[in-house]
Order: structure tokens, then C-alpha cells, then sequence
């Protein structure tokens, strides 16, 4: 049998397949099905700071506002019961995966403000996550900002967590980067262990009924994988971070694909969502066959040997590739013009 391990922000790994933030992951029994499918580790649904935020003011509200405008209730505040909020929750569930799971559990972070992000993960910490990935979800939507502003906030946001906690920090990254290399040695710099590329930015709709902006969920297409592959594949060698790959990996082809090119892990989120755990035994198990007939030895082996370093023709990965591609291309046959 081929030796399936590998590694992640210093974690060992029985395997590259990790569930990514998904309802899934942040439900136990859901959690203790990845696991015994084979899942290496879990990536818990993020934390958002604006829903704490948003309670805390709807929590205010009720109890300090209720009396306003009318003098009777003034002296009226009712004593809630038990009030468990977002916070609270989400550190129970930690703690509840921890005891019940072996393999590593990363938690999720989306901070709003400097205080969020320090405070919040540094109750996660305590909570017991084994990591930290930082879901840095920001939209340059003011003109003023400049590619170099956006860059530097994550670098802010990174060096901060990384001071603050004692736990290995990975950051989320957007494919919208000028310069991911450069952006990938920055963040090592100030002490990130991985990298997990890339987010998947859910895109709102317009509602021709109604004219309305409505937020739209697609689940990812296999077809989404390739950036993240070629992205890797150009990252290989220039970091010593961990490289983990999310969005578009639906079988274990894919992931394959992304091991070649230099991933350490392949999150697995929306063919999870479709099949269930099964789909990840079922990768695990055509991954080890692969590695078989071909006779690798280990994961390890297999890890970059087709990235933009070792590759036969490491130009494939570059521009020529897309010169060459619309030079090959060929109408369909039955299509008139």
C-alpha cells in the first residue's frame, strides 16, 4: 500500500483530503462520519464577527431600549433565560469536536475589527483548535484603495493573529491578486504556516422580477479546480508554507492534479455536500490506487513533481499555454458560422 500522509501547517496528516467550512463540518455527527470516511482533518464554518456584532445590538435593543418613548415600562426589563450567543455556541461545538474527533480540527475566523480578530482568536485557541484559518473576506469596492492597501491588510490582519496566538495560522486567499507569489512570501514573512487557495466569493444576482440585488449560492464546478492547480503549481518552491487547494475538487483526479502540481491538502467541500462522506472514501480509495499502478511509493513522492519547477515544460503553465490553446482550438463539428 502507498503511503497516503502528508502534512499541513506542521500537522501530520494520515492523508491529503480534508473537508472544508461547511455545514457538514460544523455539525458532530456529520464531523464523526468524515472521519471515520477517512477525512485527515476538518475546516470548521467560519466565525463572523459581524454576526456577533449584529447580536450584541439586536441583544441592546431589547433590553436597554424597549422603554423609549413609552414612561410605564421604563422600570420594565424582563430577565432573559439563558442567552447562548454565536460566540458561545461555536466555542461549545469546538470543544464538543474535540473530544470526540482524532484527527486535527482547523477553526475559521472572519474578523471585522482589530479587536475582533485578536479577541476571537484567541478564544478559539483556548477552545482547543489545533489551527487557525483566516477567512479574510475583503472587497476593494472603494477607489481609493490601491492593490498595495488591500495586500497590506492582509498582512496586517496576519501579523497580529500571529503574535496573538499560540497556534499555526493559515490565510484564505482571494484568485483577484495582482501578485500571489508575492503576496504568499509576505504573509511567511510574518510568520503564516499555509496558504489555502482560493476563496470562492459568492456572487449576488439581479432579480429582473423584482429588481432586486439577491445573494446567489452555486456549489463549485470541477472546471474551477485548474486555476487553483496552475496557481499552485507556479507557488511550489517559492514558500516554504503549506499549500492547501479549496473550490472545484470533486474527485480524486482532481486532487491528483493538485498533489502533482505541489498541494500539500485538497479541501473538499461541494461534492461532499452532493454524495456525502462516501464521495471522500471513495476518493481516498481511487487516490491509493492511482499511486499503485504507477508504482509511487508515497504521497509524499508524488508531492510538486509536476510543478512549475519540475515540470517538462514548465512553460505550459504560463502565457505560451494560452497562446497555444487558442491556436489549437477547433470549431465543433455540426457548428456553422
Amino acid at each position: 500500500m502507498a503511503d497516503l500522509s502528508s502534512a499541513y501547517l506542521g500537522l501530520p496528516l494520515k492523508n491529503p483530503l480534508v473537508p472544508s467550512s461547511s455545514p457538514l463540518t460544523g455539525d458532530l455527527d456529520s464531523a464523526r462520519r468524515l472521519e471515520d470516511a477517512g477525512a485527515a482533518a476538518i475546516v470548521l464554518p467560519s466565525l463572523f464577527e459581524e454576526t456577533i456584532i449584529a447580536e450584541e445590538e439586536r441583544l441592546t435593543r431589547f433590553l436597554d431600549d424597549q422603554g423609549i418613548g413609552h414612561g410605564e415600562a421604563d422600570s420594565f426589563r424582563p430577565l432573559p433565560a439563558r442567552f447562548q450567543g454565536t460566540e458561545e455556541t461555536y466555542l461549545e461545538r469546538l470543544r464538543r469536536l474535540k473530544e470526540s474527533l482524532e484527527i486535527p480540527v482547523i477553526a475559521s475566523l472572519n474578523g471585522t475589527t482589530d479587536g475582533g480578530w485578536l479577541g476571537h482568536a484567541a478564544a478559539l485557541a483556548e477552545a482547543g483548535a489545533d489551527a487557525l484559518e483566516l477567512n479574510i473576506y475583503y472587497l476593494a469596492g472603494d477607489p481609493s484603495d490601491t492593490a498595495a492597501s488591500v495586500e497590506a491588510r492582509y498582512l496586517a490582519v496576519a501579523r497580529s493573529l500571529v503574535a496573538a496566538v499560540d497556534l499555526p495560522v493559515a490565510v484564505k486567499l482571494s484568485s483577484q491578486f495582482t501578485a500571489p507569489l508575492h503576496l504568499v512570501q509576505g504573509l511567511e514573512r510574518e510568520g503564516v504556516r499555509g496558504v489555502a487557495l482560493f476563496n470562492r466569493f459568492y456572487q449576488p444576482d439581479i432579480d429582473l422580477e423584482t429588481l432586486g440585488v439577491v445573494p446567489r449560492l452555486a456549489l463549485s464546478t470541477a472546471e474551477e479546480a485548474l486555476l487553483r492547480v496552475r496557481w499552485t503549481a507556479m507557488l511550489r518552491g517559492h514558500t516554504r508554507c503549506g499549500i492547501a487547494v479549496t473550490g472545484g475538487f470533486h474527485s480524486a483526479d482532481d486532487a491528483l492534479k493538485a498533489l502533482l502540481a505541489g498541494a500539500d491538502v485538497v479541501h473538499l467541500c461541494s461534492v461532499l455536500l452532493r454524495e456525502g462522506p462516501v464521495a471522500l472514501a471513495a476518493m481516498l480509495d481511487a487516490l491509493g490506487r492511482w499511486l499503485e499502478e504507477r508504482e509511487y511509493d508515497s504521497v509524499t513522492q508524488l508531492k510538486g513533481s509536476l510543478s512549475c519547477q519540475h515540470a517538462p515544460d514548465p512553460a505550459a503553465y504560463a502565457r505560451a499555454n494560452y497562446v497555444q490553446v487558442l491556436e489549437n482550438y477547433s470549431v465543433p463539428p455540426g457548428v456553422r458560422y
